[in-house]
């Protein structure tokens, strides 16, 4: 097809392509130059992942729960021996620095560890003698295959907040990852076979639209985990539905750092750095509005300058503290904000288009940018950048700040930045986003939590990992069991009487 490498699919436990695959292009965005293509899944390669993961499924869920804990502990074990392979995969095609890329494998993994004690998330209910000689008792059961659609900005991290509890569970998975940067797939899917999981339980699907519709409408199908931008969240939605599948639709985000008069300003700095650009703001839990309570705004805004004019832009392999963006179309709308900022009166602090980057001209660039006084009409505010662009919002008061946070479509991840713990406790209660930093800036809670916002950040009702996750995977079966005493004496097929 090509004589650039070829990402294939990997179906049955082994890479998978066909003559006729499409293609799409991958890029190393520090380069700016296309270095393999990805094949694109059509109806046949669809019916062949989801009927090696059907046919393989049943065995492994029959599995003892010591034997499939067994396969999971391998996993974790080489992958905590190897992730340093799979960063450099990760900077290769999306650009996220080394560090970051290391960081989200971190993450991921502990979603393995939690999954490695799936025997005891996955204990029933008894309830004893609840009529005379009737016991009752519960059990969760696999679902079957269930698909997971992930995004590009976490190539190995979302994928890895649904595939451990689903397969520690009994399912099959089939994987479909962003065409943007498959490697980390097919890499995470070798990993498995290493680890003795059976061919068929872990697939991974390359594909566009075509995919995505294929798992969403395929009968054998039983679940969707999807994470992406939220207009696509609510269609993989609204379609799961329609085919009667269980779906978790994660969204998008436009999260909000409220900073109090009295809050630690090198502390909120910091923060602001890290959760404004760090992954160059391609991710749903950056935080992209400072809300700050005035008289707090100038100072802070002077410290976040500071700090900004030592950050390295760059290529992730060369110890930058940030890298590009995605692709080239995706650094092109993000910096198309910074005129919209302009022309609706903010006042552009930082212009990221500057930026001098240690890396390839070719490389698709933008530096970080500070924008104050965004007006909250301006789609600058309103709308989710996915980049490296941090806007400021002055209000007057707590309430203000509260009232406007509430106000926003999303409700994914927020924070308040203060020393009152009584401001911060009212904070929490009162505000309308799911996931809530306190002096924390980027909310993100650990694996034995459940991951998921409110509003337009989530569709459906149960969130990914910890015990929301488990929930997902499995289904929950209640069995009503009666046994003869042996002084019993005869045969009584009818209900209990009551006597």
């Amino acid at each position: 097809m090509t004589d650039l490498p070829i990402v294939p699919h990997w179906i049955d436990g082994a890479p998978y392509t066909s003559a006729d695959d499409r293609t799409a292009d991958v890029y190393d965005p520090a380069l700016g130059t296309v270095t393999k293509k990805v094949v694109l899944a059509g109806q046949r390669e669809i019916e062949a992942a989801v009927a090696s993961a059907k046919a393989a499924q049943h065995a492994w869920g029959d599995l003892s729960l010591a034997r499939r804990r067994a396969v999971m502990f391998r996993f974790r074990e080489l992958l905590e021996a190897r992730k340093p392979e799979l960063a450099e995969i990760i900077t290769a095609e999306h650009g996220k620095v080394l560090s970051d890329a290391l960081g989200e494998i971190s993450r991921g993994q502990e979603v393995v560890e939690f999954a490695c004690g799936m025997d005891e998330h996955l204990k029933g209910e008894y309830s004893e003698q609840v009529s005379t000689g009737v016991d009752v008792y519960s059990t969760r059961q696999p679902l079957g295959v269930v698909g997971i659609i992930s995004p590009f900005n976490f190539p190995a991290m979302v994928p890895a907040w649904f595939f451990p509890i689903a397969i520690a569970a009994g399912n099959a998975v089939v994987l479909k990852p962003s065409e943007k940067d498959p490697s980390a797939s097919i890499w995470v899917a070798e990993l498995w076979k290493e680890a003795g999981l059976p061919d068929g339980i872990f697939t991974v699907l390359n594909g566009d639209k075509e995919a995505v519709d294929g798992l969403l409408s395929h009968p054998d199908v039983a679940a969707i985990s999807f994470v992406g931008s939220t207009p696509i969240a609510r269609y993989v939605y609204e379609q799961g539905a329609k085919y009667g599948k269980r779906v978790q639709a994660l969204g998008g985000a436009k999260n909000h750092m409220l900073v109090l008069p009295d809050a630690d300003l090198d502390l909120t700095a910091d923060a602001a750095i890290n959760a404004g650009f760090g992954s160059a703001g391609e991710r749903c839990m950056a935080v992209s509005v400072v809300v700050a309570v005035e008289p707090v705004a100038d100072p802070l805004i002077e410290k976040i300058v500071e700090r900004m004019h030592t950050l390295k832009v760059g290529d992730g392999r060369r110890g930058c503290d940030m890298g590009p963006l995605v692709t080239l179309e995706h650094r092109d709308k993000v910096a198309s904000y910074i005129d919209v900022a302009i022309d609706d009166g903010a006042t552009v602090v930082v212009d990221g288009r500057q930026v001098q980057a240690d890396g390839a001209p070719s490389g698709f660039w933008l530096g970080p940018t500070l924008i104050d006084a965004v007006p909250t009409t301006s789609r600058v505010y309103t709308e989710e950048i996915f980049g490296p662009v941090l806007a400021t919002v002055r209000v007057e008061t707590f309430e203000e700040g509260v009232e406007l946070i509430n106000a926003g479509a999303f409700g994914n991840g927020t924070a308040i930045f203060t020393n009152d713990g009584g401001a911060a406790r009212r904070f929490q209660r009162e505000i309308q986003v799911g996931m809530v930093g306190i002096n924390v800036p980027i909310p993100v809670p650990v694996s034995t939590f459940s991951f998921g916002g409110w509003k337009a950040s989530m569709f459906g009702d149960t969130k990914a990992h910890g015990a929301e996750g488990v929930k997902f995977f499995t289904q929950l079966k209640a069995i009503t069991s009666r046994w003869l005493d042996p002084s019993h004496g005869g045969i009584n097929l009818g209900f209990p009487q009551n006597d």
